[in-house]
């Protein structure tokens, strides 16, 4: 695209590029894929339940009119990783947005953490990020483009009381971000990490159960408010269009104020 001559809005369209959401049936995944097939992108939904998948793309497809597929899979199974993007290469032979949205938190004091839940925390928001992150290299450096967005959080600048391995996942995700955009800028592949602060996901729905925590967490942004699934999208359609073109190794703060204090 030659920047000089494009108006502004077409810097923002995904027409003919094909986007690979992980964790892509709910949350926020499901939300930016909607946002990507509302901009012409053909999406790919991927998260651990074929139906749960299966349903979201349906549902993107007859909302967009865009082709929405699923591909099931385990982030932090190696080849169940390998196996959906070499999928998505065969099928469109190319691959134009990774968004790396499977996450989980759990809750307690370290004195009181289970060494397997912390575990598994890493296992899905550390290292299966860095399992998709080496399959899109592998398939968006020798094309030459491609927009890979780390789904980090308001916790990857701040700590937060019972959340050690999420803290310490999503702070991770910045330095592998800044790492793979080091690596990645000579063969025109972007990553960015992308910072939610406080959604109404399925993740932070048990807070639900205890309003003054809500109250508590709600109050450390400026906002003081939940944020709505729709309000992610903006942000995730500039990272993964060519209006973000000059930008890599970058966190982009959606957080309602949270990293301002």
């Amino acid at each position: 695209m030659n920047m000089a001559d494009a108006n502004v809005m077409n810097q923002f369209k995904l027409e003919g590029k094909v986007a690979l959401v992980m964790g892509g049936s709910k949350g926020l995944g499901k939300s930016m894929a909607l946002g990507f097939a509302q901009a012409g992108a053909t999406t790919v939904i991927s998260a651990r339940t074929e139906a749960d998948c299966e349903a979201t793309a349906l549902e993107i497809s007859n909302e967009t009119g865009q082709e929405s597929i699923a591909l099931a899979g385990d982030v932090t199974k190696e080849a169940d990783v390998d196996r959906i993007f070499n999928a998505v290469n065969e099928k469109y032979g190319h691959l134009d947005v990774v968004v790396n949205s499977a996450g989980i938190n759990v809750r307690h004091l370290i004195e009181d953490f289970p060494l397997d839940e912390f575990q598994k925390v890493m296992d899905i928001n550390m290292t299966g990020v860095w399992l998709c992150c080496r399959a899109a290299a592998r398939i968006m450096k020798p094309q030459g483009s491609g927009s890979v967005i780390n789904v980090a959080s308001a916790l990857s600048g701040v700590g937060l009381q019972e959340r050690s391995p999420y803290c310490a996942s999503k702070h991770g995700l910045i330095g592998l971000t800044k790492t793979l955009a080091l690596e990645w800028a000579s063969s025109g592949v972007r990553c960015n990490a992308l910072c939610p602060g406080p959604f109404l996901t399925e993740i932070n729905v048990p807070l639900l159960k205890e309003p003054e925590k809500v109250a508590s967490l709600l109050s450390l942004t400026a906002l003081n408010r939940w944020a709505e699934l729709e309000e992610i999208r903006g942000a995730g359609l500039f990272l993964a269009s060519d209006a973000s073109s000059f930008m890599t190794g970058a966190s982009l703060y959606i957080d309602g104020g949270w990293n301002a204090h």
